[in-house]
């Protein structure tokens, strides 16, 4: 298939090509390459640079920790003009599929509009965390959900995620970037934070996912972000979950936020609860 000429990549040599994939990020030690350790960064590399024959390096929309999922990361790597001329994007996807599937998947590969860069571009990222409310784990939504034994409170737990919303100073629920100290603030824009029960008591489906538990409720907490520090997600569930559990209030929530206090936090939840869902590029 042939391409257009050069396109957001590095120079007149380079054509950038955006990717859109999923993956399951158990047994995965995040996204990021680190040497000795199987990342999905790594494993993509490797899969590409078979199916292009050159080198690449991969540039994400938002990094995930080890044993997190996406749905829809997206991805941009520049390969030179020569080699962009002559691949296909069909080619392309079936070769990393048939390498990586069912762990990772790409599902969709093509050149980037001009200027396009997969982190800097986005506007905005969407995050999704599962929870089972049950007395009794459900072995089949295992490494998708946090098994937590309730009852949970979720009108609790929905009032408390209204505080998130707006431009908040979130040191309380992230681990401080290194190099930074305890007093210099790590401002985010919330877009939405909301939980949703996506099954009835007994396991038939409201809405959502077809997989529901045996036994009790499957909770969604969905949260869009400009940006989002380490751990704040996990740590805002973990917080949330306390609320539900009556640890804490609804109301200690925005106090909690203007604390800047890591340890007013509850513990973050576990990784494998979490999926980025979506990446927003504007219009």
């Amino acid at each position: 298939m042939s391409q257009p000429p050069a396109s957001g990549g590095l120079d007149d040599r380079t054509v950038r090509w955006r990717l859109r994939v999923a993956y399951n990020g158990t047994g995965f030690h995040g996204f990021a390459a680190q040497e000795g350790q199987a990342t999905v960064a790594g494993a993509l590399v490797e899969a590409l640079g078979r199916a292009t024959r050159t080198d690449v390096s991969l540039t994400c929309a938002g990094r995930t920790d080890s044993g997190v999922h996406a749905l829809d990361q997206v991805l941009h790597l520049d390969l030179p003009a020569e080699v962009s001329d002559r691949l296909d994007a069909s080619a392309l996807i079936r070769s990393c599929n048939s390498q990586l599937g069912p762990a990772i998947v790409v599902r969709e590969a093509g050149v980037a509009p001009d200027g396009f860069d997969a982190r800097h571009s986005a506007v905005s990222r969407r995050y999704r965390y599962l929870v089972i409310d049950a007395p009794v784990a459900d072995p089949l939504l295992s490494g998708l959900a946090w098994h937590v034994v309730g009852p949970l409170d979720l009108r609790s737990m929905a009032a408390a995620a209204d505080a998130l919303l707006g431009e908040h100073d979130f040191r309380a629920f992230c681990r401080r970037v290194p190099g930074t100290t305890p007093d210099d603030p790590i401002p985010r824009r919330v877009l939405d934070a909301r939980w949703t029960r996506l099954s009835a008591h007994g396991g038939h489906a409201v809405a959502g996912p077809a997989l529901v538990p045996a036994v009790g409720d499957l909770l969604a907490f969905e949260i869009e972000a400009s940006a989002f520090c380490h751990q704040m997600v996990r740590s805002l569930v973990g917080t949330l979950v306390d609320v539900g559990r009556g640890r804490k209030r609804a109301s200690d929530m925005l106090w909690i936020l203007r604390s800047a206090d890591r340890h007013h936090a509850g513990q973050p939840a576990p990784p494998h609860g979490l999926t980025l869902t979506a990446v927003s590029y504007g219009a």
